[in-house]
């Protein structure tokens, strides 16, 4: 039971946040959200612990089309960036907000970069491009995630100062656009840099919420130095090029982690 006690602690966690939701906005919405992405994660836990090899894979997208499809084109909800500013603007605490709140803004509290992992639809389909570990140099580059972090916000911001009418349905096809050009950027630069992450490490906007709050995160992998015998496996593995041999919470590219588990996996003194 012990064993198990991961996927207990993070169905429990789900549901706190489910059923206070659900009570405190009397929305019955809050409690099937947050109660299927709680199983989903949980589920996907139990799956790693009796080492199916697709896992994560299996919560990616059990999350991740939930979210792009069902959310963003069924619902008609703006799930990016942009959708969160809209609400923000308006005043409004529900839809994109409360999903920023709680899984970019203060659960990587907790969870660290598990979102960009586990539930982005974004990186759910670059993760099928052939270029699952970096193939080449890691660009100085990060800049320009602020740069479509502000983009996004004048965007928004552009939208109410204009008057521009219809806004919901503005911000509709804002979500529809905003998801092609990401692809289109994300496979770009996947091919460009031979890096299937490449758009999350250098222009996702989301990522200058996730990582000043992940340098805190309480879920992060460890490594045990009097096992570790420096074969650099775990490097090689990495998508995101994170120095886990150091504990420290300003090892090399620290707030990267996506806790994918592949540096686990492939550490042959069982070290991380």
């Amino acid at each position: 039971m012990r064993k198990y006690l991961l996927p207990i602690l993070l169905l429990t966690l789900f549901e706190i946040i489910a059923v206070t939701l659900w009570l405190t906005l009397d929305n019955l919405f809050y409690l099937i959200n947050f109660s299927y992405i709680g199983f989903a994660i949980s589920l996907g836990t139990v799956l790693y612990l009796k080492k199916y090899r697709h896992a994560r894979r299996f919560v990616q997208l059990f999350v991740g089309l939930y979210m792009l499809i069902y959310l963003g084109l069924i619902c008609r909800e703006n799930m990016q960036i942009e959708g969160f500013w809209y609400y923000l603007l308006l005043g409004v605490f529900d839809a994109a907000v409360i999903h920023y709140a709680v899984a970019k803004i203060f659960g990587p509290l907790v969870f660290g970069r598990g979102w960009c992992g586990y539930a982005c639809w974004t990186a759910m389909v670059l993760d099928f491009l052939p270029y699952k570990v970096a193939q080449s140099p890691r660009r100085n580059i990060g800049w320009m995630r602020y740069c479509t972090f502000a983009a996004s916000l004048v965007f928004v911001a552009g939208l109410f100062i204009s008057g521009t009418g219809h806004l919901e349905e503005v911000m509709f096809w804002a979500f529809i656009a905003g998801n092609v050009l990401y692809y289109a950027a994300g496979i770009v630069l996947a091919f460009a840099f031979r890096d299937n992450r490449a758009f999350c490490k250098y222009l996702c906007p989301v990522t200058v919420f996730l990582k000043p709050m992940s340098r805190f995160a309480l879920l992060r992998i460890k490594c045990d130095t009097t096992k570790c015998i420096a074969c650099g496996k775990c490097e090689k593995v990495c998508p995101m090029d994170v120095d886990m041999r150091d504990n420290s919470r300003k090892r090399k590219n620290g707030t990267e982690c996506i806790l994918c588990m592949e540096c686990v996996k492939a550490c042959p003194k069982k070290a991380l």
